[in-house]
C-alpha cells in the first residue's frame, strides 16, 4: 500500500524537478517569442490576411501588395533599391581601398584611418545627414561663410546625397568584412603571378578574385542596411522630397486611420530586398572555392609607397574622412554655435546660447536624460539576455533548439527597426491584449521592449564568440569545491568574459541612446527620446537647439565610454585586465 502511494508520488516529484530545471529556459524562450517573433509575425500576416486580426473582410488577399506596386508607391521602392545599390557598390570600393592601404602599405597614420571607421559606426545615419544639411541648407554654414553653393545643394538634396550618406554609414561594415579577409591572404598568389610574367595589375586582379566572398558579403550587408535605413529617410530624403520605402511605411503607420495592411506589405518588400542581396551573394559564390589559409601562408610584406602614390593615398583617405566625419561634424558644431542659422530673419550670431538652452530648458535636456536612462537599462537587459542566448548557441548549436534560436536571431538582425516598431504598435494595441491584462501600449515599457528586441540579436552575436570559448570544466571545478551555480559563474566565467561584456554593453548603450526608428514610433506621449527631440527641434526650425542636442548627445556617449574604460582600468582586478592582452 505504502509502496503504491510512493510510486504514484514519484512522477509528481520528478515533474516538479523538471519544471524547476527547465523553467528558466522556458521563461527565456517565452520572452524571446514575445519580443522577437510574435509582434513581427502578427504584423506581417496583416498584408495577406487582414480579417484574421480584424483589419479587413478578406481571409486572403494581395491587395496591399498591389497598392505598394501602384504608381503612387512604386517610385519609393525603385528609389530605395537604386540608392542601396549605389551605396553598396561605393562602400565596397572605398572600403576595399582603405583596407588595402591600411594592411598592405606603409601609409602614414594607418591607425587613425582605421579608428575613423569605428567612429563612423557610432554615428547614426540621421546625424550624418543632418550635419550635411546644416552645411548646405539656405542660410547654412556655407552661406554664412560667404560660400554660396546652391549648385551643390541642388545636386546633394536628392539621390546623390542619400546615396553618399548611406554609403558613408555602410563603409565601416564593408571595411571590416574586407579587412578580415585581406588579413588572411598572403603574398604567394601575387608572387606567383609575377613569376609567370604578370604585373602588379595582374596580382591585384588575382587577389581581388580571391576576396570575392568578402566583397559580396560587404555588399549584401551595406545593401540590406541601406534599403532598411530610416534615419536618412526621415531627414535628408524627406527634406529633398525623395520618397523611399521606410518613410512610406512610417507615413502608413502615422496616418489616421492607420493603414496596417500597406505598412505590412512594405515590411514584406523590405525583407524580400534584404533576402535578395543574400541570395545574390550565395549564387555568386556557388561552385567556387576560396580556401587560401594553410600551413604555407606567408606573412605579407608592406609595400613602400613612393612620393606620388603616398600623396594620392593620403588625399583619398583624407577625403573619405572629410566626407564621412569632417563635414557632418563641422555642420553640427557650426550650427550649434550660431543663433539664427538656417533662417532669413537675421544674420547669424556666434554664441553659446544654444548649449545653455539645452542644459536649462526641460524641453531640450529632458529627452537626453530620458534616453540615457532607457539606454542604461536596455544595455543591461540586452547583455544579460545576450549571454543566455550566446550560451545556448554555443552549447546546443547542433540541436534543434539551437538551430531555431540561431535562425531567430539571424532573422531579427535582417529586420529593419521600423518594421520592429510597427509590429509592436499593432500587436500590443490589439483588443485581445487588453483582455489579457497587458496594457503597455503607449508606455515606456513598450519602448524598452522595442529597444531590447532590436539590440538583442547583435549583442548576442557579439558575445557568442567569447562564450563559445569557455570550457565547461571550469564551472564544474568550482561546483566541486562547494560553489553554487551563481557563485561558480561569477568566479570562473565572469573574469574571462568581463571585457567582451563591457564592449557589448558600451555598443548597446551608444546605439540605443541615439536610436531613431523605434523611438519615433513607440515613445510614450510627453516623453520623447533624444533622437525624437532633435528631429522635433529641427522641424520647428530651432536649428541651433537641435544641433546642440546632437553635439551634447555625442559628447555624452564619449564621456560614458571614457568613464567606463577608466573605471575598468582603475577598478577591475589585475587578472581580469590581463586576459586577452598581448604581451
Amino acid at each position: 500500500m505504502a509502496e503504491g502511494v510512493v510510486g504514484r508520488l514519484r512522477p509528481r516529484v520528478g515533474s516538479w524537478r523538471s519544471v524547476l530545471r527547465h523553467g528558466p529556459a522556458s521563461a527565456v524562450w517565452a520572452l524571446l517569442v514575445a519580443i522577437l517573433i510574435l509582434p513581427i509575425a502578427m504584423f506581417l500576416v496583416i498584408a495577406i490576411s487582414p480579417r484574421l486580426l480584424g483589419q479587413g473582410d478578406q481571409w486572403f488577399t494581395l491587395r496591399a501588395f498591389a497598392r505598394v506596386l501602384s504608381p503612387s508607391l512604386l517610385p519609393a521602392a525603385v528609389n530605395s533599391v537604386s540608392v542601396a545599390l549605389a551605396a553598396g557598390v561605393g562602400a565596397v570600393v572605398v572600403g576595399a581601398a582603405m583596407a588595402w592601404l591600411e594592411q598592405r602599405t606603409d601609409l602614414p597614420g594607418r591607425r587613425l584611418w582605421s579608428g575613423m571607421m569605428f567612429s563612423l559606426m557610432l554615428a547614426p545615419s540621421y546625424l550624418i545627414a543632418l550635419g550635411w544639411e546644416r552645411l548646405l541648407e539656405p542660410a547654412g554654414v556655407l552661406d554664412v561663410l560667404g560660400l554660396h553653393a546652391a549648385w551643390l545643394r541642388g545636386h546633394f538634396y536628392g539621390p546623390l546625397g542619400v546615396s553618399v550618406v548611406l554609403g558613408v554609414k555602410g563603409l565601416p561594415f564593408a571595411y571590416l568584412a574586407i579587412a578580415g579577409a585581406l588579413r588572411g591572404l598572403g603574398d604567394e598568389f601575387e608572387d606567383a603571378a609575377r613569376v609567370h610574367g604578370g604585373g602588379p595589375v595582374t596580382g591585384l586582379r588575382i587577389s581581388a578574385s580571391l576576396l570575392a566572398p568578402a566583397f559580396w558579403s560587404a555588399f549584401a550587408i551595406v545593401f540590406a542596411e541601406s534599403v532598411s535605413d530610416f534615419g536618412v529617410a526621415d531627414t535628408l530624403a524627406h527634406d529633398a522630397h525623395f520618397p523611399v520605402l521606410t518613410y512610406t511605411l512610417y507615413t502608413a503607420i502615422d496616418a489616421f486611420p492607420v493603414d496596417f495592411p500597406v505598412a505590412a506589405a512594405i515590411g514584406w518588400v523590405l525583407l524580400g530586398l534584404a533576402g535578395l542581396a543574400i541570395l545574390a551573394q550565395n549564387l555568386a559564390m556557388r561552385g567556387r572555392a576560396y580556401q587560401v589559409l594553410g600551413g604555407r601562408t606567408r606573412q605579407v610584406r608592406r609595400r613602400h609607397l613612393g612620393v606620388v602614390p603616398r600623396l594620392s593615398a593620403l588625399a583619398g583617405a583624407t577625403m573619405v574622412g572629410i566626407v564621412g566625419v569632417g563635414i557632418p561634424l563641422l555642420g553640427a558644431l557650426a550650427a550649434s554655435l550660431f543663433v539664427g542659422m538656417g533662417t532669413l530673419a537675421a544674420s547669424p550670431t556666434l554664441t553659446l546660447d544654444n548649449y545653455r538652452r539645452v542644459l536649462e530648458s526641460a524641453a531640450l535636456h529632458a529627452p537626453l536624460a530620458y534616453s540615457a536612462e532607457m539606454a542604461f537599462v536596455t544595455a543591461f537587459l540586452a547583455v544579460g539576455l545576450g549571454l543566455v542566448c550566446a550560451r545556448a548557441l554555443s552549447t546546443t548549436g547542433n540541436r534543434l533548439s539551437g538551430r531555431i534560436l540561431d535562425l531567430m536571431l539571424l532573422t531579427a538582425v535582417a529586420l529593419p527597426g521600423i518594421v520592429f516598431a510597427a509590429g509592436y504598435i499593432f500587436t500590443y494595441n490589439l483588443p485581445i491584449m487588453n483582455r489579457m491584462g497587458i496594457h503597455i501600449y503607449g508606455t515606456s515599457l513598450l519602448l524598452l521592449l522595442g529597444y531590447v528586441a532590436t539590440a538583442l540579436p547583435s549583442t548576442a552575436r557579439v558575445l557568442v564568440g567569447s562564450v563559445s570559448q569557455l570550457q565547461s570544466s571550469m564551472g564544474q571545478a568550482a561546483r566541486v569545491h562547494g560553489a553554487g551555480a551563481i557563485r561558480a559563474w561569477f568566479s570562473s566565467s565572469l573574469p574571462l568574459l568581463a571585457r567582451p561584456i563591457l564592449n557589448a554593453w558600451l555598443l548597446t548603450f551608444s546605439a540605443t541612446l541615439l536610436e531613431l526608428p523605434v523611438s519615433q514610433l513607440l515613445y510614450p506621449p510627453g516623453s520623447p527620446p533624444v533622437s525624437v527631440g532633435i528631429t522635433k527641434a529641427l522641424s520647428a526650425y530651432d536649428l541651433g537647439g537641435g544641433t546642440a542636442m546632437e553635439v551634447v548627445s555625442i559628447a555624452l556617449v564619449l564621456v560614458v565610454m571614457g568613464a567606463t574604460w577608466l573605471g575598468w582600468r582603475l577598478l577591475a582586478p589585475r587578472g581580469w585586465k590581463r586576459i586577452g592582452e598581448a604581451r
